[in-house]
């Protein structure tokens, strides 16, 4: 933890220096929040006592950390890039005035680790300046139209369901299929996307039941719509995380009677740490992510020693995230230069994850409004162990 301050520390000194110094032909500007105002006073001085990270302070300062040791690798192949570093939470500035700075600086590419109300200024953003904005973070357009600049990498949650429909109907066609969920409007969302996906999908429908669950639902809610003469393929219907890890609990403890495959949401990825419990053993687990790092390659590798040597801690998923954003398109600039916009999704640069920029088009003009991430992976989780990923 003291490497991780001292860090974060000299972040804190050269917040707006990263960069090559000689050499440089193009330019990039990230923006995490990193709380610098919050974490340091005037005097540079640490404002927590100890050594106390604030956990909301974590996943931008792994993000960064993922960038420099992008840059690093990037700079021992005379691949040199300027970096300008924007702190989002910055209390000296908007951040409507840091992109405006941005764009002054005549930065051609801006890695973005935004929240929810921030998509929608960094892709207006992008389509004034004509500036390619990767929204790293958030599974969120914006509202993005007629945007070629924006790209999406976490996909929405429309490419979810269409993602989780596909997968069902590729593996699962003819079994016993239910939905549990619970009563929303978000649930109600995710039923229109199923439904919709079943309707634009070539073949025949999915012959799928809907069941609405109680808040405190038990095995008696779900034992009427299970089989004990079949296996039942259960997908959760909510994103919500404490409906999805009762349904695998509850499925778990009536699996040898009423044989089941639970399918989650990307939700579910907050749930890995837990499916290795003894008490789902029996029951097939699955659930899709858009970012799979089995961390077995020499750059993953290469992270993980340097984290376990400098930092005495592992890499977080977001310190991956960091790195392979920064390389994938920063060697993508480096080769396209202002023809970027054009070529972000080429794969020749990928890592860890395969990413598949695919346009979004508008539904009745079928013009472009924005490139998306399509790319799913399916975790499936067996006895303990990750059995496959497709």
């Amino acid at each position: 933890m003291k490497k991780f301050l001292a860090a974060f520390f000299l972040l804190a000194l050269v917040q707006f220096k990263a960069g090559a110094q000689n050499g440089v032909s193009h330019r990039i500007a990230v923006f995490v929040p990193l709380y610098l105002d919050s974490a340091f006073d005037g005097m540079d001085e640490y404002r927590y006592a100890g050594n106390n990270m604030p956990k909301f302070i974590g996943p931008g300062l792994e993000f960064y950390e993922g960038v420099q040791l992008a840059l690093d690798s990037l700079e021992k192949e005379q691949a040199h890039l300027e970096v300008f570093i924007y702190d989002t939470r910055s209390t000296k500035q908007t951040l409507e005035q840091q992109l405006d700075k941005a764009a002054r600086d005549k930065v051609e590419l801006i890695l973005a680790h935004c929240t929810t109300s921030e998509v929608k200024t960094f892709a207006d953003k992008a389509l004034e300046a004509n500036i390619p904005v990767i929204n790293t973070t958030m599974p969120n357009e914006g509202g993005a139209s007629g945007n070629p600049f924006f790209v999406v990498l976490n996909p929405t949650l429309r490419t979810q369901c269409e993602g989780i429909y596909s997968y069902v109907k590729k593996y699962y066609t003819g079994k016993r299929i239910v939905v549990f969920r619970k009563k929303g409007r978000l649930e109600d969302g995710i039923k229109s996307y199923w439904e919709d996906a079943a309707k634009l999908q070539a073949g025949s429908a999915l012959k799928v039941k809907y069941v609405d669950l109680p808040d405190s639902f038990t095995i008696n809610h779900l034992r009427p719509h299970l089989d004990t003469t079949q296996q039942t393929i259960c997908l959760a219907g909510s994103l919500d995380i404490n409906f999805g890890s009762r349904l695998i609990k509850q499925l778990a403890s009536i699996n040898k009677k009423y044989r089941s495959v639970v399918i989650g949401m990307p939700t579910w990825e907050s749930l890995r740490g837990d499916l290795n419990k003894t008490e789902y053993k029996g029951l097939e687990i699955i659930y899709s992510t858009p970012f799979y790092n089995a961390r077995q390659d020499k750059a993953s590798r290469s992270i993980i020693h340097y984290f376990t040597t400098r930092m005495f801690s592992r890499p977080s998923d977001m310190v991956f995230r960091g790195y392979e954003t920064t390389w994938n398109f920063g060697r993508l600039l480096i080769k396209y230069g202002k023809d970027l916009a054009s070529n972000l999704g080429n794969k020749q640069y990928s890592l860890f994850t395969d990413f598949d920029l695919q346009p979004v088009l508008d539904r009745n003009s079928l013009t472009l409004d924005y490139f998306e991430n399509k790319k799913l992976y399916f975790i499936k989780y067996f006895d303990g162990a990750i059995k496959s990923v497709n």
